[in-house]
């Protein structure tokens, strides 16, 4: 959907206008009451559920979170996915041609925030007719696009479902987004972020970047069940061959996460959508307290969190519950014990999976109309 109204930027920039991508599932009721928004998390995108068709390998990111007979069931609800703007896979970002200059936005491409993004999804929601959701969800950064949508617009969902998640990032994670930028940003490649020009990827750039990306999503527990120090030839030999290449298992791995990443993933994207990161921060505006910033909120809230999460640690998950609560918001929350780390969020987890699906059930009943269209 192509927009024409200039979008104001929390950093003072705009957008003249830009085109948001978008995908939904399910059939919107007679009231439109039955809509749910899924926020996407970094290297997400619109492509939720499901899977296209001639490309079986294509399968929505959250797959098994959302679908017909899952725990957000699209027999019942109306889902939708979009693509954040400055990213790409689809939505305006720094791949496409600025329409001042006719050619890539590349490194011009203005900062957004995760205000931003929720700003332009309640326009898509407007232009779809929609004027209140059911429920807003997310996980990781998702979840902080769900936060904020219950503080930006409280009248416009009724239920906010935030997993894994944090209200802000701490030193530690915003001192491993900058190893990241710097590694795609010291490339000889990137050429300033217009490396399009140059017929060019920063690939060795945005390899590390995933390298150490990858490393804060998985736990540590998780690592030695998977990798421990076996060694990559280990049927072999079992002798180390004492230079700088691949022995362990997990340097085969995360290279592997590093090469992928660098074939479909935009270099100026990823630093772009760290920063919207590292800037959220929603109890800034007011002195630092989380109980004032969501005094204003009026859904209801269901927030998981996992034990071996260490990227948003379910401390962090803690903050959020107990600022609810300050404020006499109804609030679920679910902290499972789950060995996976960040990642747990997007993974097959018995109990969280039937902890999602209950809530959505109490959401199911309360509808005001439950029939399709």
């Amino acid at each position: 959907m192509r927009f024409a109204e200039p979008l104001r930027l929390q950093g003072g920039g705009a957008l003249a206008e830009y085109t948001l991508v978008y995908e939904t599932y399910g059939t919107l009721n007679a009231d439109k009451s039955n809509a749910v928004l899924v926020c996407h998390a970094l290297n997400a995108s619109h492509h939720v559920a499901g899977t296209y068709e001639g490309d079986p390998k294509n399968t929505g990111w959250w797959n098994n979170m959302v679908g017909p007979g899952k725990p957000l069931d699209t027999d019942r609800f109306f889902v939708i996915g979009v693509n954040n703007l400055g990213s790409c896979f689809g939505s305006t970002g720094p791949m496409h041609l600025n329409p001042a200059t006719g050619k890539p936005y590349g490194a011009s491409f203005p900062v957004v925030t995760v205000e931003d993004w929720v700003a332009a999804q309640a326009r898509l929601a407007d232009a779809l007719g929609i004027a209140q959701f059911a429920a807003v969800m997310g996980g990781s950064l998702g979840g902080m696009q769900a936060l904020a949508w219950s503080i930006m617009f409280p009248d416009r969902l009724r239920h906010c479902v935030v997993i894994a998640s944090t209200p802000k990032l701490s030193a530690q994670n915003i001192a491993f987004n900058d190893v990241a930028r710097q590694a795609i940003l010291s490339d000889p490649d990137y050429h300033g972020g217009d490396f399009y020009a140059h017929g060019v990827v920063p690939k060795n750039g945005l390899r590390v970047a995933r390298m150490v990306g990858h490393i804060t999503y998985l736990s540590n527990d998780d690592m030695a069940e998977k990798f421990g120090r076996k060694l990559r030839n280990a049927a072999e030999s079992n002798d180390y061959k004492f230079d700088f290449g691949i022995d362990f298992e997990i340097e085969s791995y995360l290279r592997y996460q590093g090469d992928k990443f660098s074939e479909y993933f935009d270099a100026n994207t990823y630093l772009l959508i760290t920063k919207a990161l590292d800037y959220f921060d929603p109890a800034r505006e007011f002195g630092g307290s989380l109980t004032r910033a969501l005094a204003g909120t009026k859904a209801d809230f269901f927030v998981a969190s996992f034990t071996t999460d260490w990227r948003f640690s379910p401390e962090r998950s803690r903050e959020i519950v107990e600022a609810l609560v300050c404020n006499r918001r109804r609030v679920t929350y679910a902290e499972i014990d789950a060995p996976h780390g960040h990642d747990a969020f997007l993974l097959e987890d018995e109990r969280y999976m039937n902890m999602v699906r209950a809530y959505y059930q109490r959401i199911w009943e309360a509808m005001p109309v439950k029939g399709q269209a």
